[in-house]
């Protein structure tokens, strides 16, 4: 038998406004939205804490991080997933696409192993014994200017639940590195590179670029066809770059470097995409475009949590307050993902779409996870 749950007295951010009142859960769906203070026998009381759906995160490097939490030490890959979504289910996000790397490159110390079709196979291991706690879907980062793309694309196939495939070309000299030495420095500290080492290593990245990347390009949107994935961009940076994405029939784009890339993303029908440690932080940390600047001009409709999965409903929260609008703010991390992503069953609370719910009490103008759902069953 289906179980029942009730939670009631909680401000529910629904898709247009915030209203007291109560969710009716039956098994892993939302049964019933009642505008009412009353809390009958046996409901969890809110409190008046805000409820709202559970957060849908696109791009976020966090299970890379934990495979390897450090340069050069590789840890279990399923000790590593399930930290991983322990920690997301804790911060109220109940929606992953995993961000796993395809392309390696295989010279001098900012060499890449390939690692992505054996994570994938665990994490699809896992999943299907039921032990993960919230809703895993792929996202292949395809790296054009790099040695092996086409084999590891091939590695993938309809089955193996890829939702999204993003464009990705970090040659240095354009878009995310258009300043190489913002490049050069991320270098030093991370593979601690002399200036030697990352002449070298620029000089082959643009080889492999002039070789490769246009071949590798068109071989990653026929591949995210063949997979029935959605098709995204990456930094963006001219008017030129969102023409050829248009081109291409992507319609998200992962955070436009600047203000031009994002006017010409909205000119097309483009969603665009900013990262959460660029809202709380107030700008980019690469010297690209504040993702504030583009939320006060009207051009921010998704925000992924990037390299830090707590950033999401803070984020979410910062612009509720800049915007005046909570349930507009909520909408950019929890519906429009899941939208833009063709998931149509979750996003919004209202009945029928799955039972994913947080519970948030805020303190300090900072809000606090309080209890997450994933389909009905409690998980944080």
């Amino acid at each position: 038998m289906a179980q029942e749950l009730c939670l009631a007295n909680a401000q529910l951010v629904l898709p247009d406004r915030i209203a007291r009142g109560r969710v009716t859960l039956h098994g892993e769906t939302i049964a019933e939205v009642e505008e009412t203070a009353a809390v009958p026998a046996g409901a969890l009381d809110c409190g008046g804490d805000y409820l709202i759906p559970g957060l849908v995160e696109l791009h976020t490097d966090n299970l890379e991080r934990h495979i390897q939490p450090r340069p050069g030490v590789d840890w279990p890959v399923a000790p590593a997933i399930l930290a991983h979504d322990g920690e997301l289910a804790a911060t109220g996000i109940t929606t992953v696409f995993d961000a796993l790397r395809v392309g390696s490159v295989l010279f001098g110390k900012g060499r890449h192993e390939r690692y992505a079709r054996g994570t994938a196979s665990e994490l699809l291991r896992l999943r299907d014994r039921g032990i993960l706690k919230i809703s895993h879907f792929l996202h292949l980062r395809a790296e054009v200017c790099s040695n092996t793309l086409t084999e590891e694309m091939e590695e993938f196939g309809p089955a193996d639940r890829v939702g999204l495939v993003s464009l990705m070309d970090h040659t240095p000299g354009q878009r995310q590195f258009r300043d190489v030495t913002t490049f050069a420095n991320y270098l030093r500290g991370k593979r601690s590179m002399t200036d030697a080492e990352i002449d070298t290593h620029f000089r082959k990245l643009k080889d492999l670029r002039a070789r490769f990347g246009d071949r590798h390009e068109a071989m990653a949107v026929k591949e995210a066809a063949r997979y029935g994935a959605v098709l995204a961009s990456h930094d963006d940076t001219t008017a030129e770059h969102v023409a050829r994405s248009s081109d291409h029939g992507i319609r998200l784009a992962e955070f436009p470097t600047t203000v031009e890339a994002a006017e010409a993303c909205r000119d097309k029908g483009i969603a665009i995409m900013m990262g959460a440690p660029n809202i709380i932080r107030g700008g980019s940390h690469s010297g690209n475009v504040s993702a504030m600047e583009l939320a006060g001009m009207d051009l921010l409709d998704i925000v992924s949590s990037d390299y830090v999965p707590a950033a999401l409903l803070l984020s979410a929260f910062r612009l509720g307050a800049f915007w005046d609008d909570l349930p507009r703010a909520i909408r950019t991390v929890s519906e429009a993902p899941a939208r833009a992503t063709g998931l149509t069953d979750r996003g919004r609370i209202e009945p029928g779409q799955r039972a994913d719910l947080v519970r948030v009490h805020e303190t300090d103008r900072s809000p606090v996870v309080m209890g997450s759902w994933s389909r009905g069953r409690r998980i944080a």
